[in-house]
């Protein structure tokens, strides 16, 4: 980067520098939400509450379909490597 090139950029600066720590924290989001131990341990807290009443077996059902497609992305995603 030339010095005017660095001058001219240096007001965006900040902006940069929201837009890296955004990225940041959208990675980390994601890496919790298709973390396999964390749905594992939902998937269990799902069975618990069904059996002891306190959801009906179509909110189970549905709770259980939702956590297994996002375990199912997650998998994906970690094969293409993102």
């Amino acid at each position: 980067m030339g010095l005017i090139s660095g001058l001219f950029g240096l007001p965006l600066a900040p902006a940069r520098g929201v837009v890296w720590v955004a990225e940041r924290l959208q990675e980390e989001a994601e890496r919790q939400y298709y973390d396999p131990g964390t749905i594992r341990r939902d998937l269990q807290a799902v069975a618990a509450a069904r059996d002891e009443g306190s959801i009906s077996e179509e909110e189970a059902a549905e709770l259980e379909r939702e956590l297994v497609a996002r375990l199912l992305e997650g998998n994906a995603r970690r094969r293409k490597g993102g």
